[in-house]
């Protein structure tokens, strides 16, 4: 044994690396990826398997979960974290951190939602983790008001200040973030035109190619053939602009007949939504209120348009991914959801909270079936261009690697 390391001290004093003796044997960078809930972990899909496939030693924390233990990684750990603010939870979660990052020793944490990313970017930054990523997906303070947006804002800055690196999903998002001084000038980065996963463009075929199950599912919901479908997905809170999405459908309904809202997320009570609001998704003939569904992919075909009302966004996935199926989007103007779109080439932007423009845009598009083609084509090539996950995927992995040299 002494003979051995006398040896590697020779070998260390002169240069040499152990490793070059042996060829090419590399110690893997150990990162860690981090989300609030679980069911965030889908943000990442196929970025992680990515990730490892590229050499790196990947893991996952989240709150306890389904999706936590299923997820294909190198490890995973389940850690409580409350999404609201809860002083007490949140320094047992911080302190359970810690101690995990201790014994892991991490070369990098990427952490991203608001809760993981203010406990993880500080425990991170308390037990030495060289490089700490903040991915700021979107800032829920933009539509809140007094001590709340103050609290909010804090927390942000907090999580921008201690990292050494801030992933903005956007770039009116990171123009957002400045003009709030929550970033300064030499940190936040986009990574391509935006998104934190881009699109796996295998699960948005050519129309032709799935038609069959598309008029399969189309029947199975009793859609008539000639109808025109509003589509909607999301989660059903005030922000998203359900209310607007509403109200617009039932003033197109007085005029229309042949005209459905295809309705596919759930219902958040706490967030906003009224009572009589839900009466209405159930009771309304026209509305096809589906709940949660897991694999959207095959709905947005059914779309004749996607109406994205949302009042603020990090970046906005699902308006990319109905433009991936080829249907034309109508969207709010403002941070994030913007970045989705060409105005007028694959969608209309609309002014926030205007029931007015959503009535406007949908007609525009339901009197003019050649336009709707039009908008359709130039979706598929804008998504295929800018938010394939590949170019993110290449992306991350090449900061990364300039991170860790």
């Amino acid at each position: 044994m002494r003979a051995v390391y006398s040896i590697a001290t020779n070998l260390k004093n002169q240069g040499i690396s152990i490793y070059n003796i042996f060829g090419d044997i590399k110690m893997k960078k150990k990162i860690i990826h981090m989300v609030t809930l679980s069911g965030s972990i889908v943000l990442m899909d196929g970025q992680l398997q990515y990730l490892m496939n590229k050499g790196y030693d990947v893991g996952v924390v989240s709150s306890p979960g389904e999706k936590l233990e299923k997820f294909d990684v190198n490890n995973h750990k389940a850690i409580p974290m409350a999404r609201n603010i809860n002083p007490i939870k949140d320094l047992v979660s911080l302190s359970k951190l810690i101690l995990y990052f201790q014994k892991e020793k991490p070369n990098l944490i990427n952490a991203g939602t608001p809760k993981a990313g203010l406990l993880g970017i500080l425990a991170s930054f308390i037990t030495n983790v060289p490089q700490r990523i903040y991915t700021l997906r979107g800032l829920r303070l933009e539509t809140e008001t007094g001590l709340i947006r103050k609290v909010l804002w804090l927390a942000e800055k907090i999580a921008c200040t201690f990292a050494t690196e801030v992933i903005c999903v956007a770039p009116s998002l990171l123009s957002e973030a400045r003009k709030l001084n929550l970033i300064k000038s030499n940190k936040g980065i986009v990574l391509g035109n935006g998104s934190s996963n881009g699109i796996q463009l295998s699960k948005y075929p050519d129309r032709q190619i799935i038609e069959k199950e598309i008029t399969k599912l189309s029947h199975s919901l009793g859609l008539e053939e000639n109808t025109f479908i509003m589509g909607f997905v999301g989660r059903l809170t005030k922000d998203k602009g359900i209310e607007e999405l509403i109200s617009s459908f039932k003033s197109l309904q007085e005029k229309y007949s042949d005209i459905k809202l295809l309705i596919l997320g759930r219902i958040e009570n706490q967030a906003g939504v009224s009572m009589d609001l839900e009466h209405e998704l159930i009771s309304n003939s026209g509305i096809l209120y589906l709940g949660f569904v897991e694999k959207p992919e095959l709905y947005y075909y059914l779309m004749d348009v996607l109406i994205f009302p949302t009042y603020r966004e990090g970046f906005g996935n699902v308006s990319i991914q109905a433009q991936a199926a080829g249907t034309p989007v109508i969207v709010s103007d403002v941070t994030g959801a913007k970045d989705t779109i060409i105005n007028n080439e694959t969608g209309f932007l609309v002014p926030v909270k205007s029931v007015k423009a959503l009535v406007e845009s949908v007609e525009k598009l339901k009197s003019n079936p050649e336009l709707r083609q039009i908008l359709s084509d130039n979706a598929k090539e804008f998504v295929r261009q800018n938010f394939d996950s590949k170019i993110v995927w290449e992306e991350i992995n090449k900061l990364y690697k300039d991170l860790l040299k």
